[in-house]
């Protein structure tokens, strides 16, 4: 039967055996009207007084956004917010638009437009926030896992803090959205690199659709906890990227609200694992890198046997990156188990090991192949994966070579087996 599996922008049409299993999200229809939709949130919001009631004029106002490595529509949701907001008495010149990178890179000006559109790209002010930047910094003291907390000083600056974002299933966060547009979006290195240590990444709550005793969850909310006046706008998406759910108001009570309308339609059980599991990276934006695409990996981790393979597919068209701390550990290391061994030292921390480590996991228990037009053979065999280059062949060798119980996850992270 054929197939359409999310990959780059236009997705990628793959053959698989009638026999195999498919799992897509459940049907979620979109909200009739969107704007309407995220209007109705900030004034019935969950676990808070309307937004409304929270602002007064002369009020310095930062609003978080994600950024280009995720799908959250801020085309729709930041001119909804920031025109409510001007409605109710707060001066343009006021706003703020802080881009939680995380360790990620910054935004080029074309990014940011693309992201925000023209309109709101030019009228408002708009920042990039730098985890290795101390000056850029504040001290909000130690979490309750001994780590510091440092955050964005302009965040902390302000009266009202907006923290927009997107739920979806995330590899050892549980869902994202909710606080981690705080940790770590807008935190500092030292503190990412400690919410992502290699002890708190190996921990077994550590992992998709855990929240609660999940500690780097946890230690999300705490960081979100020690900032003042903050307003969750989360919001979920189908498969056609609607929005299907606006979640507003308490950052906890609103997140946790979202994360159960997501379970609904994006987990399902399943009795035994697959000799094969063939997985995408859900396209663009999230299959932009190699990097990124350890999420599709651990996704098929979770329904693959031991000693099984997977079959990734992901464009990548902006390479691992070559230049990435990513690439350099992968290559330093040579393979999954020096990975491992590397961060198992005592106190050991690095920018992106977090996501070696789980690719490594990945590795010691399923063989990981790679279909990809963006990558080179030797760019997929230097980050100790195996390449792919005909996935009708390749299908076929597998199953001769793994077993014929077979599963398809086309929008990849976005479904999660159990």
């Amino acid at each position: 039967m054929q197939i359409k599996m999310d990959y780059g922008r236009n997705g990628l049409m793959i053959n698989v055996p009638d026999t195999a299993d498919v799992f897509v999200n459940n049907p979620v229809q979109g909200v009739n009207h969107e704007t309407v939709a995220i209007q109705e949130a900030l004034i019935n919001p969950i676990g808070s007084l309307p937004l409304s009631q929270r602002i007064k004029p002369g009020m310095k106002v930062v609003i978080v956004h994600t950024d280009i490595t995720r799908a959250t529509p801020n085309k729709k949701l930041l001119p909804v917010i920031l025109t409510f907001l001007e409605e109710n008495g707060i001066n343009q010149e006021d706003i703020t638009l802080l881009n939680a990178l995380g360790t990620h890179r910054p935004q080029t000006r074309a990014e940011l437009h693309q992201m925000l559109g023209e309109d709101v790209f030019t009228k408002y002010r708009c920042l990039q926030h730098n985890a290795f930047e101390d000056s850029q910094l504040v001290s909000l003291g130690h979490s309750s896992f001994h780590h510091p907390i440092t955050i964005n000083r302009a965040l902390l600056e302000a009266d009202l803090k907006i923290l927009t974002g997107f739920i979806e299933p995330h590899f050892f966060a549980g869902f994202s959205g909710g606080p981690k547009a705080i940790l770590p979006g807008i935190a500092g290195a030292e503190t990412v690199f400690g919410n992502h240590s290699p002890g708190m990444i190996s921990h077994p709550n550590a992992d998709f659709n855990i929240t609660d005793g999940n500690p780097i969850w946890e230690e999300m909310k705490e960081a979100a906890l020690k900032v003042e006046n903050t307003f969750l706008v989360n919001v979920t998406l189908n498969q056609a990227k609607e929005i299907t759910g606006v979640f507003a108001g308490d950052v906890i009570a609103a997140h946790r609200e979202g994360c159960q309308f997501l379970r609904k339609s994006s987990i399902f059980p399943i009795l035994e694992p697959y000799d094969l599991v063939i997985t995408s990276n859900s396209g663009y934006p999230l299959d932009q890198n190699l990097y990124q695409c350890v999420k599709g990996l651990a996704a098929a981790k979770r329904a693959v046997r031991k000693g099984g393979a997977i079959l990734l597919v992901a464009e990548c068209e902006e390479g691992l990156p070559d230049d990435s701390t990513y690439a350099k550990l992968l290559k330093d290391a040579g393979t999954p188990e020096a990975v491992m061994n590397l961060v198992s030292q005592p106190g050991y921390h690095q920018q992106d090991a977090w996501q070696v480590q789980i690719q490594a996991k990945v590795q010691m228990h399923a063989d990981c192949y790679v279909f990809s037009e963006g990558l080179s053979d030797d760019q997929i065999k230097m980050s100790l994966l195996k390449p792919c280059r005909d996935i009708p062949s390749m299908i076929e060798r597998l199953v001769h070579t793994y077993g014929d119980q077979l599963c398809v996850l086309p929008q990849g992270p976005l479904t999660i087996l159990e």
